[in-house]
């Protein structure tokens, strides 16, 4: 059989290319791919509803002067000086003090603790003798009216000089504070100061009507302010609404949070996790290594230098994490990094 020209220059082509080929594919076969991994450890997780809103203060008062008179911001006893914006307050204490002779003498506040005194002595005087058959039951009783008479204008005296003072309500922070020069007058119903109590904040938000049944009172929540990416606030579910809005399909739950140092200020912008559930002791991995396709949902672990694909189930999940319930076990070598150009089994190179 004779060969011509051109049978032998593609005969030679063709064991060119399959020369050329031989080492390539080597190459190819020799390849790793550089991945990081991590054993998987048994841990924890939580089911969880995050939702957002504004946190309010579960006290406030805006305080008022009941009658006129001379204006004297009281001293704040911690610092020595007189009460200013953001200060402190005990409940009862004194923020401003009204000054007015004219009602002072009105009241005759003294000429009334005197007459007290004096219905006091007479009646324990009267009751002796009466116990003795000295007084008739009426003349007893008579002193008993003199002296509740007494006691009362006594104590309406009293109310009517606390009127002169400007009390805080409750334990709080002044939020607001008119200014004021001293010893001017001012009139019954000013405004003279604005309190605040936020030991404890309110947090109304809407919850998604699928969660109505897993959502009590007393479950603990999570508070995170961006600002604060440090700290992380507790607190618990305080009342709930039965009702679902037609328009959201939400319904209303108010939260308490727990502001621990006065971190929190209200008016804040916070996210808000509600517990619902946790889980001990399972298979936890980041949502991030997960990847979704047409045939579901997979992550990559590595077995004797040979990544393996491995389709996963999900369980509880939250905003980084998710509980695998079946495709992976406690000690596989799960890829971190670098899974993204893998396939199955791809060889791999493991790297820090």
């Amino acid at each position: 059989m004779k060969i011509n020209a051109f049978q032998s220059l593609a005969l030679l082509v063709v064991l060119a290319l399959a020369g050329c080929s031989n080492p390539g594919s080597n190459a190819e076969t020799d390849l790793a791919i550089p991945v990081s991994v991590e054993d998987i450890k048994l841990s924890s997780i939580e089911q969880t509803i995050s939702t957002t809103g504004t946190v309010a203060a579960t006290k406030q008062v805006v305080l008022t002067t009941e009658m006129s008179g001379d204006y004297q911001l009281a001293t704040n006893p911690r610092t020595g000086k007189p009460f200013a914006l953001g200060d402190a307050v005990e409940q009862g204490q004194v923020i401003v003090q009204l000054q007015d002779k004219e009602y002072l003498n009105n009241i005759g506040l003294e000429a009334k603790e005197l007459s007290l005194k004096i219905s006091e002595q007479e009646y324990t005087k009267q009751k002796s003798l009466y116990d003795k058959g000295g007084v008739t039951l009426s003349e007893l009783s008579n002193a008993e009216v003199s002296l509740v008479n007494a006691r009362n204008n006594y104590e309406m005296a009293q109310i009517q000089l606390e009127k002169m003072k400007v009390r805080a309500p409750f334990k709080g922070i002044i939020t607001e504070l008119p200014y004021f020069t001293q010893g001017t007058k001012v009139a019954s119903g000013t405004q003279v100061v604005n309190l605040m109590s936020y030991e404890k904040l309110l947090l109304e938000v809407n919850l998604p009507e699928k969660y109505i049944n897993q959502i009590e009172k007393g479950q603990d929540i999570r508070v995170m302010n961006y600002t604060l990416p440090n700290d992380t606030l507790h607190g618990s579910v305080s009342e709930l609404s039965p009702a679902i809005s037609t328009e959201t399909r939400t319904f209303k739950g108010k939260l308490l949070v727990e502001n621990e140092g006065l971190k929190l200020r209200p008016g804040m912008f916070v996210q808000t996790d509600v517990i619902l559930d946790r889980k001990d002791s399972v298979v936890v991995i980041p949502k991030s290594v997960v990847i979704s396709n047409q045939r579901g949902k997979s992550v990559f672990v590595v077995t004797q230098g040979t990544a393996e694909e491995k389709q996963v189930t999900f369980g509880y999940e939250n905003q980084d994490n998710v509980e695998i319930t079946s495709g992976l076990k406690a000690n596989d070598r799960l890829v971190v990094k670098g899974y993204e150009t893998l396939r199955n089994r791809s060889k791999v190179k493991i790297i820090k």
